[in-house]
């Protein structure tokens, strides 16, 4: 299980005359009415990027003396009033009750990683990005308010990844980080929620982040049989194709699969063991692709990056 759309490459408009957002993440122009009222602070960014044609950029920026933290989200951007504690990123619309946004995610996966700048505002400025599997609603920060009830009770793991505070990172770095599980319930949604100050209480502005190519980690349990016949077979990627080398493992037909990183199933294959296959992918997109290998006797599931 993976999100949609965590590369950042497809965005649209909110409204006329307002800006774009990524498809299926939204900012503060499509929060709740008085959140609206902030300056844009998510940018689609098509000079820095990890890969594929453009990034997500958040800004940390000024509103009549005020700094609102830039941010991008799988949810909504509340702001109840003016009163920046009371400011909260949650699955409904704080303004209009019918608008909820709850992205659905029945995985448990190990970890959450991806790709990261990062420009520091000031002394303690450091860049967020957390992801809270849940059933029903979630809300973030989780303490209950007047506006909020505690979703606590809905939780089944939560990952947290800062950055270094007040530390730039000027050069595409990977981050991860673990799920912590509360629940051993499988969750119906995910809420991901990246911002460049940590705190939304912050009085800083000018701090950036730029976020690429998310992706989930499945650390699958397999038994020793399998183990033994899967190390042998080699899984690769180079110059425009990818390899799948079987050369060792007794003839048998197998069957080859892969994944953009939204799930969507983009190339299948029958291969030969006991050879090396090869597949020409030169009209693929770069980026992450997930593929797994499979026929009567073994298996084999992995990740691939492709330029």
């Amino acid at each position: 299980t993976q999100v949609s759309n965590s590369g950042f490459e497809t965005w649209g408009n909110v409204a006329p005359g307002v800006a774009a957002e990524p498809t299926g993440w939204y900012s503060n122009k499509s929060g709740s009415s008085v959140a609206k009222l902030g300056p844009q602070i998510c940018f689609q960014d098509n000079t820095i990027k990890h890969s594929g044609n453009s990034s997500v950029r958040v800004e940390t920026l000024s509103y009549f003396g005020t700094a609102v933290n830039g941010a991008v989200t799988t949810g909504v951007i509340n702001a109840p009033n003016t009163t920046k504690s009371n400011g909260y990123i949650g699955t409904v619309n704080y303004s209009t009750a019918s608008d909820i946004r709850r992205t659905a995610f029945t995985g448990r996966p190990d970890s959450i990683v991806g790709w990261y700048q990062y420009t520091s505002g000031g002394t303690g400025e450091q860049g967020k990005v957390t992801a809270i599997l849940h059933n029903n609603d979630y809300f973030d920060p989780e303490t209950p308010t007047t506006y909020h009830p505690d979703p606590t009770s809905d939780k089944i793991a939560r990952a947290l990844f800062l950055s270094t505070p007040s530390t730039n990172v000027n050069t595409w770095t990977r981050f991860s980080a673990p799920f912590v599980y509360t629940s051993s319930g499988v969750p119906s949604y995910i809420m991901i929620n990246i911002t460049c100050s940590a705190n939304q209480l912050t009085s800083i502005t000018g701090s950036k982040m730029w976020i690429d190519d998310i992706s989930f980690i499945y650390n699958s349990t397999v038994s020793v049989k399998e183990v033994d016949l899967v190390k042998s077979a080699n899984v690769y990627y180079f110059q425009k194709n990818i390899y799948v080398d079987f050369s060792s493992i007794p003839s048998e037909q197998s069957n080859f699969e892969l994944y953009d990183i939204t799930g969507q199933l983009v190339l299948t294959k029958k291969i030969e063991n006991s050879t090396l296959n090869s597949m020409d992918v030169s009209s693929l997109k770069s980026g992450i692709y997930m593929y797994k290998v499979t026929s009567k006797s073994q298996g084999k599931f992995g990740k691939l990056f492709i330029d």
